[in-house]
Formats: C-alpha cells, sequence, structure tokens
C-alpha cells in the first residue's frame, strides 16, 4: 500500500467535502460529494461512512476500486487518490465510524463503513506534471 507524504496529510486535513468516484463492473462511473472521509494515522488507509450511497454501494460491491479528489482553495496541491475497497458492517472499526457519525447528528444513518487502502496518487494540477503518479 502506499502512504500520503505529510504534505498530502496536511492537504487532506483541510478538505471539508471530498468527490468519491466509483465505477460499476460495466465502466458506468459514478461520483458523489462525502462529508465523512478520514485518513487514518497509517496515512494509506481512509475510512468513507456509507450514509446516502446508493449507487457507490452497488459500485463498490460489484467492482471494489475508488477515487477521490482532494483540492480547493485552502489546498496546496492538487492528488487523485486511488484505492481498494472494504465494506463493514459490524466490528470494531464500523463502529469507531458509527459512533463518530452519530456525533455529528441523527439524521446521518453510517450505514456501512467503506475502508479504503491507498494504492495510487496521481498530481492533478495543470502543467508538465499533470496526471504524473506521485506515489
Amino acid at each position: 500500500m502506499v502512504k500520503l507524504s505529510s504534505e498530502m496529510v496536511e492537504d487532506f486535513e483541510k478538505m471539508k467535502v471530498f468527490p468519491f468516484a466509483t465505477a460499476s463492473k460495466n465502466g458506468e462511473p459514478n461520483v458523489v460529494p462525502i462529508g465523512f472521509c478520514k485518513l487514518q494515522e497509517d496515512r494509506e488507509t481512509i475510512w468513507i461512512a456509507d450514509n446516502f450511497f446508493h449507487k457507490t454501494r452497488q459500485n463498490l460491491e460489484e467492482n471494489p476500486r475508488g477515487s477521490i479528489y482532494v483540492w480547493g482553495p485552502e489546498v496546496k496541491g492538487c492528488y487523485q487518490i486511488k484505492g481498494d475497497f472494504e465494506i463493514k458492517t459490524d466490528g470494531e472499526d464500523y463502529e469507531k465510524m458509527y459512533k463518530a457519525v452519530k456525533s455529528l447528528g441523527d439524521r446521518f444513518p453510517a450505514k456501512a463503513l467503506a475502508v479504503m487502502k491507498i494504492t495510487d496518487v496521481y498530481e492533478c494540477k495543470s502543467g508538465a506534471g499533470a496526471g504524473k503518479q506521485l506515489l
């Protein structure tokens, strides 16, 4: 797996909403905004809460790959982070996510935890390095 650099971690932590892309087994793309997207201490695992997934959840079950995008006015870099996913609906990690999501309000159902193991990071800034694999 791939660990984010210190600069990438700093940028990640500034994000409020992450674009999250998945695709069906047939390649039909889907992108949704994610509010609960937490980088874990190992810097190679990201937790995403399934609050309102429909197509996203189906896509992850058919094709357990996805990507998030890190960019914004307060972010120095611009990254596309890709990874492999596992869906959890019970266990210690799920319970931790559930408690964290519920602390934000009862309107969030916290149906499942999508665990991303980072496999690749790409540059998204324009210019000569655009699209270059960073990690």
